[in-house]
C-alpha cells in the first residue's frame, strides 16, 4: 500500500520556507525508492552525539525492510529539490520488535494501541525551519486517521549529563518533546545494541521512553 502527500488535503510545501523544500508523506511499500536515501540520513545523523552511531550499511537493509513490509508504516520525507534531507518514520508498536513492545506491556499497556515513531533524521543545515514540528504532525495525524490508536510514543537514548563525548552547547530536545505534549518514562526503558565510533563490537545502549496520549496530540 502506498500513500502519497499530493492525495492530502494539506499542501507538501513547507510554509515560509525556500520553495525548494517539500515534504512527501508514504507508506509500507511507498518507501521502497527511498530507502537508500533514508539509510544515509540515518548514518550521518547518528553519527553524532548523543547516539554516536557507526553506521552499518547491513543493519541498514534489515531495520528499514521491517518497516517497508509493514502496510501501515509511515515515511515523512523532506526534499530540498530532489535531494532527502530529512526523513521521519512511525509504526503501529505491534510490527515492531519484542524488545519495543515488552516495556509496554510491562507498563499495563497494550502495544496494539501505540504507534510508535521510529526516527526523525534532518541535516544540521535544515534544521530550525520548523520541519521537526511538521514530522510530529504528519505522523500524529496519520496514527490518529487510523482509529485505532491511544498513544504515540518514542524512545532516546540515556546519557550523563556528564558524558565527556557532549560537545560543547550541546542541547537535548527534551524541552521541544515536552512542549509537544510527550512526556519521559523513567521506568519504561529498551536495551539495544550498536556500535559507537571506536568500539571494535556492538555493545548494549539503554534508551528512555516518552509517551503522549493521542487524544491530547491534535
Amino acid at each position: 500500500m502506498q500513500r502519497c502527500a499530493a492525495a492530502r488535503p494539506r499542501s507538501p510545501r513547507i510554509a515560509g520556507m525556500n520553495e525548494a523544500l517539500r515534504v512527501l508523506v508514504l507508506s509500507g511499500e511507498g518507501i521502497l525508492p527511498y530507502l537508500d536515501d533514508v539509510a544515509r540520513l540515518r548514518i550521518a545523523v547518528f553519527e553524532d552525539f548523543p547516539y554516536l552511531y557507526a553506521g552499518d550499511a547491513d543493519y541498514e537493509a534489515r531495520y528499514l525492510a521491517r518497516y517497508a513490509r509493514a502496510p501501515h508504516s509511515l515515511f515523512v520525507l523532506a526534499f530540498d529539490g530532489e535531494r532527502v534531507i530529512g526523513a521521519s518514520t512511525g509504526i503501529p508498536l505491534a510490527d515492531e520488535e519484542e524488545a519495543f513492545r515488552t516495556p509496554f506491556r510491562d507498563a499495563g499497556i497494550d502495544p496494539e494501541r501505540v504507534f510508535y515513531f521510529g526516527e526523525s533524521v534532518l541535516l544540521h543545515e535544515y534544521r530550525g525551519r520548523g520541519l521537526g514540528h511538521r514530522f510530529f504532525d504528519e505522523r500524529e495525524g496519520y496514527a490518529r486517521s487510523l482509529g485505532r490508536f491511544d498513544w504515540t510514543a518514542f524512545c532516546s537514548v540515556d546519557r550523563a549529563p556528564d558524558d565527556p563525548r557532549r560537545p560543547p552547547g550541546h542541547r537535548d530536545n527534551d524541552a521541544f518533546w515536552r512542549k509537544r505534549g510527550y512526556g519521559k518514562r523513567p521506568g519504561m526503558q529498551a536495551t539495544l545494541r550498536w556500535a559507537e565510533h571506536g568500539e571494535m563490537e556492538e555493545t548494549p545502549k539503554t534508551l528512555t521512553f516518552w509517551l503522549r496520549r493521542l487524544e491530547d496530540a491534535a
